[in-house]
C-alpha cells in the first residue's frame, strides 16, 4: 500500500530540491523527511532523485511520481471541497510565455473567468520551462510554440503565426510589401539572446541564405525588442500577432517558416472540469488575436485616411437645443 504521507513529503521536496527547506516547509525534522523519502523510493523500487555536484535533481522515475503526487493531493483536495462546500475551489494552472499571454490568449482567458467557478492560477515561463511544467504536474495546461507533440504530452494545435520583419515607418524596407532574407544583408537586429529558440531559428535562417548580419542588441521578450526598434536601435523579427507601437510597421517575412502554437497536457484520461472548460475556452478564442489585428489595423487605416485627407472639412459643432 502506497503511504500517502510519504508522497505528499516527496511533493514538497522536489519543490524545494533541499532537504533543509522541505523539511521547515513541511515542519519535520531532516533526518524525519529523509527517512519517509527513501522509505517511498524503497516501496516503488525507484531512485527518485541523484546528486550532481552541490545540487540534487530527479531521476525520470522521480518525475513521474512527483506528477502523481501532485494529482493525487489535488484530486483529494477537490474531493473533500465538494464534499464540504458543494464545489471544488481547487484552481486550473495554465502556463505560457510572457508573448502568448499578452497576444495570444486573452480572449480565451476573459471568457474562462466569466463564467468558471474555479479560481485560474498563471505561470510564466519559456517553452522549455512550460513543458516541464505540465509534466511534473504543476500546470494543467500549458501553450507554446512546437513542431510536434513533446513525448509523454498530447497537445491541441493552437493557432499557426507567421514572422514578419518590424521596423521604423521611415526606414527604407518599410516601402517593401514584403521583405526577403537578401533584403537584411547588413541588417543591425534586435535580437533574443543566443539560447533562445527564436534566436537560433533566424540565425540558420540568415547562415542558409548567405545573408552576413550583426546584433544591435540583444533582449527577451517582444516588447522589449519593439521597444529598442521604436528607439531606433535597430530592427526586429518578431512574431505577427504582436501589438505594433506607433511609428512601427511589420513586413511578411514569407522565407521565414510559420510558428505553431500548441495547447499541451499530461497524456492520460479525459479532461474534466474546470481543467475542460479552460481547454475549451482557448480553442475557442484561438483566432482571436487575428480580429483583433485586424480591428486595430482597419482603426489605424482609416484615421490615418482621415487626418490626410486634403478637403477633409472640419468637424462643425453640435448646436445647443
Amino acid at each position: 500500500m502506497l503511504n500517502l504521507d510519504w508522497l505528499g513529503a516527496f511533493v514538497v521536496f522536489t519543490e524545494h530540491l533541499n532537504f533543509t527547506r522541505a523539511a521547515r516547509a513541511l515542519h519535520v525534522s531532516q533526518p524525519a523527511l529523509h527517512a519517509q523519502i527513501g522509505k517511498l523510493g524503497e516501496a516503488l523500487g525507484v531512485t527518485l532523485y541523484q546528486r550532481r555536484g552541490q545540487r540534487l535533481e530527479l531521476t525520470a522515475d522521480g518525475k513521474r511520481v512527483a506528477a502523481f503526487g501532485r494529482e493525487v493531493g489535488e484530486r483529494t483536495r477537490s474531493f473533500l471541497d465538494v464534499l464540504r462546500h458543494g464545489e471544488s475551489r481547487e484552481p486550473v494552472v495554465l502556463c505560457a510565455g510572457e508573448g502568448s499571454y499578452l497576444y495570444l490568449l486573452g480572449e480565451g482567458i476573459r471568457a474562462f473567468t466569466a463564467r468558471a467557478a474555479a479560481p485560474l492560477r498563471l505561470l510564466t515561463r519559456d517553452r522549455e520551462g512550460t513543458l516541464e511544467a505540465v509534466a511534473a504536474g504543476e500546470a494543467h495546461l500549458g501553450v507554446a510554440p512546437l513542431e510536434g507533440a513533446p513525448d509523454g504530452l498530447a497537445a491541441d494545435r493552437l493557432t499557426e503565426v507567421a514572422q514578419v520583419l518590424v521596423v521604423p515607418d521611415g526606414h527604407p524596407l518599410a516601402r517593401k510589401r514584403q521583405v526577403r532574407l537578401r533584403d537584411l544583408e547588413g541588417a543591425r537586429l534586435v535580437v533574443p539572446g543566443p539560447s533562445r529558440p527564436h534566436r537560433a531559428l533566424l540565425a540558420q535562417a540568415l547562415l542558409s541564405a548567405g545573408v552576413p548580419w550583426e546584433p544591435a542588441v540583444e533582449a527577451n521578450g517582444w516588447e522589449l525588442m519593439l521597444h529598442f526598434v521604436q528607439l531606433g536601435v535597430g530592427i526586429a523579427v518578431v512574431n505577427a500577432c504582436c501589438r505594433l507601437p506607433r511609428g512601427l510597421v511589420a513586413r511578411p517575412l514569407p522565407e521565414l517558416p510559420r510558428k505553431v502554437f500548441y495547447l499541451v497536457r499530461r497524456r492520460g484520461g479525459e479532461l474534466q472540469g474546470a481543467t475542460a472548460e479552460l481547454r475549451d475556452a482557448l480553442l475557442a478564442h484561438a483566432a482571436g488575436w487575428q480580429r483583433s489585428r485586424a480591428s486595430s489595423a482597419s482603426s489605424a487605416s482609416s484615421a490615418s485616411d482621415v487626418s490626410s485627407a486634403p478637403d477633409a472639412a472640419p468637424t462643425a459643432p453640435a448646436r445647443r437645443r
